[in-house]
């Protein structure tokens, strides 16, 4: 029964989940050798003032040039 844990930062839609949900599923069953019914995802949108890289937090981090 893998457990997949995934966090990323929120904004992704529904459509972009369901994809990810079904080729890291496809991989759990190609590479691990999981039924697809045992395989699950979970996916933990984390806001922008709750992630930092580097030790400033995302939200606060100005846009990149162009």
């Amino acid at each position: 029964m893998p457990y997949v844990r995934i966090e990323m930062l929120e904004g992704r839609t529904e459509e972009q989940k369901a994809a990810i949900a079904k080729v890291v599923t496809q991989a759990m069953e190609d590479h691990a050798g999981a039924p697809p019914q045992s395989v699950f995802v979970v996916f933990e949108d984390v806001a922008r003032e709750n992630w930092a890289v580097g030790g400033t937090l995302i939200s606060q981090r100005k846009p990149a040039a162009s």
